[in-house]
């Protein structure tokens, strides 16, 4: 009894401990709840928390579906915002055409998809000023958008890439600033076609299945043209078709895997044209065989008013996502972060780009949000982190790719002014 005696207060202080650890994340942040956590483009301050839970959503109409104004140029001064300590500046500043997703490298070299010139960019180190050391022009792919390497690890021998119905891979070696070969066609039937033409990729941890993220084709339809769409689909690395990984999730932009966990995780825009506060954005881990509920159904059992009454066997299947995301913000890019520059509690966070949407009154998104994560996993809570996007009401920047450079600061493509943001933490 007396090994007991001291075994049981230990456990106890362990968990409290724990607790302690987990409230650390989001102790002290102002966390807006319920009608309070709903936001839009011009309320967004660094530092400023939302939680919105399933709870929360309106009815479909209750709100207006409106529509914001259009961007900008980016005013020569205007620059975003982060929270106190971190310093924002440009890595990139010209000669892009459409920058989209991002992908670091083992060895820390920076791969950019210019979507608009269709062309693989890369980027290495950081000078004092905060500029790439050197840049090239790694390969040529029509509308390329995702990229990602293989196998998993320190040495690499292939870099994947994606445009809306291609997947190709280009022979590599760490260092080489230009494909080694030409590419190989591994996949040429990508469903495509409608909207959405985003088609991330990612590895599972241990290299067996290459996750592909497939948006739909429209906004809740559920005719022939959505096969395979609003999927994530599992292939083998080789592009061998294994099946539908996760369905029921309208654009799927970003998929990431949680290093901690080794979940995939991905970063959706959700349907439009139910009002300014519905549906929510999403990011979340996804579950192997889950389904999310589009068409038929929006986070957990809510019915789209086009569909009611349709599937009730699969009502009771919808899983909620993990975190929920200011509706129309338009998440796409996403990445964990594995850095040593930022402050401790940011180590293994998520980030998401929040690329922005036209379906709401005053504009939703244009920001960089960073999600708490406790043993890899989410409490709901997002927290405002990269803001400032726009001057005077007019819009002028839109985030899209993320990535963690070598040296631990983050990067951020933005196709509205063309550049990527270098955030750096300089301490307080």
């Amino acid at each position: 009894m007396k090994t007991l005696y001291w075994i049981f207060p230990t456990g106890l202080l362990l968990l409290a401990a724990s607790l302690m650890l987990y409230a650390a994340k989001t102790d002290g942040m102002n966390i807006l709840t319920g009608k309070q956590a709903f936001s839009n483009t011009a309320s967004l301050k660094p530092g400023l928390a939302h939680k919105i839970t399933a709870q929360d959503l309106p009815k479909p109409g209750d709100t207006p579906s409106g529509r914001s104004g259009g961007a900008g140029p980016r005013p020569a001064d205007a620059m975003p915002q982060a929270p106190a300590g971190f310093k924002v500046g440009m890595y990139v500043s010209d000669g892009l055409n459409v920058p989209r997703q991002m992908r670091t490298a083992p060895n820390g070299d920076i791969f950019l998809a210019d979507t608009g010139a269709g062309v693989v960019k890369v980027f290495r180190g950081v000078t004092a000023g905060g500029k790439p050391e050197q840049s090239s022009d790694f390969a040529k792919l029509s509308a390329a958008f995702g990229i990602n390497f293989y196998p998993p690890g320190p040495n690499p021998q292939w870099v994947y890439v994606t445009n809306t119905s291609t997947l190709v891979r280009f022979p590599y070696k760490n260092g080489d600033l230009k494909a080694a070969g030409p590419a190989e066609t591994l996949i040429s039937d990508i469903p495509a076609g409608g909207g959405h033409s985003t088609r991330d990729i990612v590895f599972s941890k241990d290299g067996k299945s290459l996750f592909l993220a497939v948006g739909s084709a429209s906004n809740n339809s559920d005719n022939q043209a959505e096969f395979h769409r609003a999927n994530i689909l599992e292939y083998t690395p080789d592009g061998k078709f294994v099946g539908i990984y996760a369905s029921g999730i309208r654009n799927p932009v970003g998929l990431a895997i949680n290093p901690e966990t080794g979940e995939l995780w991905t970063s959706i825009n959700e349907r439009d044209t139910y009002g300014d506060n519905l549906v929510p954005d999403y990011v979340t881990h996804v579950e192997r065989g889950g389904f999310y509920g589009w068409p038929w159904f929006y986070i957990g059992g809510n019915y789209d008013p086009a569909h009611e009454g349709k599937h009730p066997e699969l009502r009771s299947k919808v899983i909620v996502p993990d975190v929920l995301v200011q509706p129309h913000s338009a998440s796409l890019g996403m990445v964990f972060y594995d850095g040593k520059q930022f402050p401790k509690e940011y180590s293994g966070d998520a980030f998401a780009a929040e690329h922005g949407s036209w379906n709401h009154a005053a504009g939703s998104g244009h920001e960089v949000i960073r999600i708490p994560l406790e043993k890899g996993k989410a409490s709901g809570v997002y927290q405002d982190f990269l803001t400032g996007f726009s001057t005077n009401g007019v819009v002028w920047g839109r985030p899209v790719g993320i990535t963690v450079a070598g040296d631990g600061s983050l990067l951020v493509t933005d196709d509205g002014a063309k550049v990527i943001w270098r955030v750096s933490y300089s301490g307080k």
